[in-house]
């Protein structure tokens, strides 16, 4: 991808999302001197330019008006006094924004009800440009913002794109939340190793080889996951045992009371967020 295709973007904040995305586009030859990181925190500005080869600047300027995507990577306590300031520079840029809970009726609002917004949910494995990000754009957005929209979610993982946009609270509890719960279940299964009688080092290797092997064969196989896991499982035996106790514990129930508990704390954080003024 070269200097005279690569569009012209501006991030509005260079945290830790922002950067993975910026990562990913690198990797795939994006034109770096395209962009352009807008973040008050000066001190981020040379390690960005070292490391990424961006522009920085410390508050807004003309590179926004000459933008063709904007991402909005703030905080989204701070999302609604951004978006204020952002908004007498807008034209037909499109915005997208990875602040978590704002939901596209209230930035549209803070931006002086403008249209051209896609909202997305991205999880950490973005970090390693292996997350996966549900994404949502409202009517006004063109189909060449989207394609846009996706060359740049598709740096940082996968993308899944929803027709409604409460369907992005389920997203936040199976995606956005799901990480951790992947990381709480590595936690348990290497306690229980060492309640077997392994190392910490020898339990938590073992667990994170077969954390990551399973999912990379669930991934890469047409065979669906209850399949495998059956063909895990011989009767009679220790495979057997150990699913038995889990669901005795009614693993499926408390996974799905987590993703429901997430799900309504996502819509309740939306609500707080939105009645900003």
């Amino acid at each position: 991808m070269q200097a005279n295709t690569s569009p012209r973007i501006v991030f509005i904040g260079g945290g830790n999302m922002a950067q993975a995305l910026m990562i990913g586009l690198q990797q795939r030859g994006f034109a770096m001197s395209q962009i352009t990181v807008i973040d008050p925190d000066t001190d981020k500005h040379t390690t960005l330019q070292a490391r990424l080869g961006v522009q920085t600047e410390s508050q807004l300027n003309a590179a926004v008006a000459s933008a063709e995507a904007i991402v909005l990577a703030v905080k989204p306590q701070h999302l609604a006094a951004v978006a204020q300031a952002l908004a007498p520079h807008l034209q037909q840029q499109l915005v997208l924004s990875v602040a978590a809970g704002i939901r596209t009726q209230d930035l549209s609002r803070w931006l002086g009800g403008y249209g051209n917004i896609i909202r997305t949910m991205p999880n950490t494995p973005a970090q390693i440009q292996a997350g996966i990000t549900g994404a949502y754009a409202l009517p006004a957005v063109t189909a060449a913002q989207r394609a846009l929209a996706d060359q740049l979610l598709l740096a940082a993982g996968e993308v899944v794109w929803f027709d409604t946009e409460s369907q992005l609270d389920a997203v936040t509890a199976i995606s956005g939340s799901g990480p951790a719960y992947v990381f709480l279940m590595i936690e348990a299964l290497t306690a229980a190793g060492v309640a077997l009688g392994l190392s910490e080092a020898q339990s938590q290797q073992l667990s994170l080889a077969t954390f990551k092997g399973a999912s990379l064969l669930a991934a890469g196989s047409d065979t669906p996951v209850a399949t495998l896991r059956e063909q895990v499982t011989s009767k009679g035996g220790t495979t057997e045992q150990g699913l038995l106790s889990m669901r005795a514990h009614d693993i499926h129930g408390m996974m799905r009371e987590a993703a429901q508990s997430a799900a309504l704390r996502a819509k309740e954080l939306g609500d707080q967020l939105g009645a900003q003024a």
